[in-house]
């Protein structure tokens, strides 16, 4: 069985993965190419190597076109079925965005079929879930663990105005998972990382 071990000091975000596989070796080309068959509005990935308090990383970043869609759940999943993902990279995806339709429904009082993803339907949201998923099937990995988990303080302006840190879904997202302390006023971990 192969571990993937995150070392969430910082937090953990979906550009945040992203950038951790490409340092794993997964091929950016075959990431970006799966990203594009899911037919979203010019979304490329950026890639630069970046250096934070000494340590090299990867920073990547999703670039594409101002868009203003607010997506159900069915709208994602048909992108999905819909595009060149392998099967085992579909099944990932869909069964990360519907964990996500569980924590958006569960806090907003309605249902997976009617809640409709703002921040986590965006493009890049959608690019970032997407592509973790082809990454850790490229990668062969079998299961995902990780450090405590911090999510920073503070408030965020979110769809529905403002809110505590972590955000609602964040928080029901990371319902039973360890996390660790911290004093930045900033959202350190998003719902797509969580």
């Amino acid at each position: 069985m192969k571990l993937a071990y995150l070392d969430c000091m910082s937090g953990i975000s979906g550009d945040m993965t992203l950038g951790a596989l490409l340092d794993l070796g997964v091929d950016l080309t075959v990431l970006q190419d799966g990203i594009d068959s899911l037919g979203l509005p010019s979304c490329q990935f950026q890639v630069e190597e970046v250096k934070r308090h000494g340590f090299r990383a990867t920073n990547l970043t999703v670039q594409h076109e101002p868009e203003h869609a607010h997506r159900h759940l069915h709208h994602i999943t048909d992108m999905i079925e819909s595009s060149r993902l392998t099967a085992k990279q579909k099944q990932l995806a869909n069964d990360i965005f519907l964990i996500l339709a569980q924590a958006e429904a569960k806090v907003h009082g309605s249902t997976i079929e009617k809640v409709h993803f703002h921040e986590v339907g965006a493009v890049d949201s959608i690019a970032d879930i997407v592509g973790a998923a082809i990454g850790f099937d490229l990668l062969e990995v079998d299961r995902v663990e990780c450090s405590p988990v911090p999510t920073g303080s503070g408030f965020i302006e979110i769809a529905h105005g403002r809110v505590s840190v972590p955000a609602p879904a964040t928080a029901e997202l990371l319902k039973g998972i360890p996390l660790a302390p911290s004093e930045v006023q900033a959202e350190l971990t998003t719902p797509t990382g969580a």
